[in-house]
């Protein structure tokens, strides 16, 4: 029992930071969506870069980039509140009935990966040359986000046993 709770209680933490990040990019909207439009504007590169012809200098692109990025932050805290709540409902359960509801912590996890590597590395790291920012650099903080969610990932979908 001590395995299943730790496999609810650690994709519950990543929900309330997904929670936490969603509601911080909408209360303090202005500070990440700067970050965003540097980001996507390329304005803090290293000086005539050849990348700088896929910059995107329009106000209206920055706020749907952000947005989407915020919607999948909360897309992905929602996923795993409900892959919580399945995995609780089911932690008295035979083994099958446990390892079933852990799928929407699964697609929790997938949604935060993609959020963080995809989102930050890929896009924003290599397509926007965020590396090259010494101001609006953020793989480091999209590195340990994205980290932890594996290792829950990986920790939640090893297959449990039956109840002693």
């Amino acid at each position: 029992m001590t395995t299943r709770l730790a496999k609810i209680l650690l994709p519950f933490v990543l929900a309330l930071f997904a929670f936490i990040v969603t509601f911080d990019n909408i209360v303090d909207y202005g500070s990440n969506y700067a970050f965003v439009q540097h980001v996507l504007s390329m304005d803090t590169t290293f000086p005539g870069n050849a990348l700088m012809g896929r910059a995107i200098t329009s106000p209206t692109m920055w706020q749907a980039s952000y947005w989407l990025i915020i919607a999948a932050e909360g897309i992905t805290c929602l996923l795993l509140v409900s892959g919580v709540v399945a995995m609780w409902r089911a932690r008295r359960q035979n083994a099958a009935s446990f390892n079933a509801a852990k799928s929407l912590v699964t697609a929790g996890c997938v949604m935060g990966f993609l959020v963080w590597f995809f989102g930050f590395m890929v896009v924003g790291g290599e397509w926007f040359a965020m590396w090259q920012s010494k101001t609006w650099n953020g793989q480091e903080g999209a590195f340990r986000f994205y980290m932890a969610i594996l290792g829950v990932l990986i920790f939640v979908n090893q297959p449990d046993t039956e109840l002693p």
